[in-house]
């Protein structure tokens, strides 16, 4: 009976088997996983990410002239692909430069033959001001261009990495003979007499004393430190930015005299642009990490939808903290006792400046034909009671006849930036990024 049963039976488990086995095939995977959700469920939208690369930024804003520009919407694109670009830059502080600069350029005497102005928030980068001109280049932006002679302003690499790598601090004894700003070879010697100048480090800075410097570089620092404190600002290199710009320029030489003249500045060769110059301050102001510039701070496509928003970016870490913080000690002096007091005297009396901590650097030299002397000012200013700090740059190619130095027009920027609208300005933007051969 069983065997006459077993055809059956066999053809009933082979049809039980091929029914599941297609159950299992066709029955959705995600139902082993989670129960379906109900038919009426709409899946949550996920967060929306930024869909712009900086490289197509860069592509995007390559026809827009943000140098003296007097607004800070622009658009590019167009139809359906255009998009409105929201700039970093103040518009009132734009509009009182550019003003300044139309004035200079009806000026006889005094009319610089090139000048380049930048402002720069130091606590993410972003550039508030950027004017200037080129008589010679009038299509030319000056404050992107690296050719000028850094001059004085590499001082600060030099007495970085005195404090960095040698334990200097601004009370550090140094010793000079001879002229403050000039630098002979017999000044490269170790000589003590009864006519060597005893000072400090914050006070041969804040003075720019070449001799002081040109023996850091030749006696004390050598080639190795030097080279390696350059390249640590980031000398040599195109960043990779929104804006198409060098850094600097540092070159070494076989000749004992050659880093003397490279440690105080003093020769034609190493060059920096004056948005580099603004990226070196920032370095003092944050700990030693300079940061890297952005022009853009978002960009919307025609749904209002932001597909690119400015992050604060580190460039490089130049110095310790703690050097960082000597380096202000030493740019604070040059403002009160050395070559910029000039140019800021009187600021303990003002409404705005008395408000703020300010240093700098000052620099100049003639080019190579003697014809345009360059006059620099690198500096910032923070708020005593904290908040958002301005690192500024300033080059001015004169002529002739000297006109306005850079430490004045240093002045000017910060008094008219820190005034009270733009205090307020700071404080609205500080809370929305918290969200998201010779010296002068």
């Amino acid at each position: 009976m069983f065997v006459k049963a077993l055809p059956l039976f066999l053809s009933l488990a082979a049809f039980l088997v091929l029914g599941l086995g297609a159950l299992v095939f066709y029955w959705p995977a995600d139902r082993f996983d989670s129960p379906r959700e109900p038919a009426h469920s709409v899946e949550k939208p996920m967060p929306r990410k930024d869909v712009l690369s900086k490289q197509q930024l860069r592509r995007l804003i390559g026809d827009i002239h943000f140098l003296n520009a007097k607004k800070d919407i622009f658009t590019a694109g167009a139809g359906a692909e255009k998009l409105q670009i929201k700039a970093s830059l103040d518009p009132d502080l734009q509009e009182f430069l550019v003003d300044s600069l139309d004035r200079l350029k009806t000026l006889t005497r005094g009319k610089p033959q090139r000048i380049a102005m930048v402002a720069m928030d130091a606590r993410d980068g972003g550039i508030i001001a950027m004017a200037g001109f080129d008589l010679d280049d009038p299509k030319a932006n000056p404050c992107l261009s690296s050719d000028f002679p850094a001059a004085s302003i590499f001082k600060i690499v030099t007495a970085t990495a005195a404090m960095d790598s040698l334990g200097y601090t601004p009370q550090t004894p140094v010793h000079f003979n001879g002229n403050k700003y000039t630098l002979y070879k017999r000044q490269l010697k170790e000589t003590r007499n009864r006519y060597t100048v005893k000072t400090t480090l914050a006070e041969a800075f804040a003075e720019s004393v070449n001799p002081v410097f040109g023996k850091l570089g030749k006696n004390v620092l050598g080639r190795e430190r030097l080279n390696a404190y350059a390249h640590a600002f980031g000398f040599n290199e195109t960043p990779v930015s929104e804006l198409n710009f060098e850094s600097g320029r540092f070159r070494l030489r076989e000749n004992d005299y050659y880093l003397a003249e490279l440690g105080c500045g003093f020769n034609t060769d190493t060059k920096i642009s004056p948005i580099f110059g603004a990226m070196m301050v920032t370095a003092v102001l944050n700990s030693g990490k300079s940061l890297m510039p952005a022009i853009v701070d978002q960009v919307k496509n025609l749904d209002g939808e932001v597909i690119y928003k400015h992050k604060k970016e580190v460039y490089k870490t130049s110095m310790a903290p703690a050097s960082a913080e000597k380096m202000i000690s030493l740019m604070e002096k040059t403002i009160s006792r050395g070559t910029a007091r000039k140019a800021f005297r009187g600021i303990s009396r003002d409404r705005i400046l008395s408000k703020l901590v300010i240093g700098g650097k000052t620099g100049s030299l003639y080019n190579k034909e003697h014809t345009v002397k360059y006059d620099w000012f690198t500096g910032f200013g923070k708020p005593k009671t904290g908040g958002r700090s301005l690192a500024v740059s300033i080059v001015v190619g004169h002529r002739k006849y000297i006109g306005t130095r850079a430490s004045s027009y240093g002045k000017m920027i910060l008094r008219q930036y820190f005034k009270n609208s733009g205090q307020e300005k700071a404080a609205l933007h500080t809370k929305s990024t918290d969200t998201n051969h010779r010296e002068s």
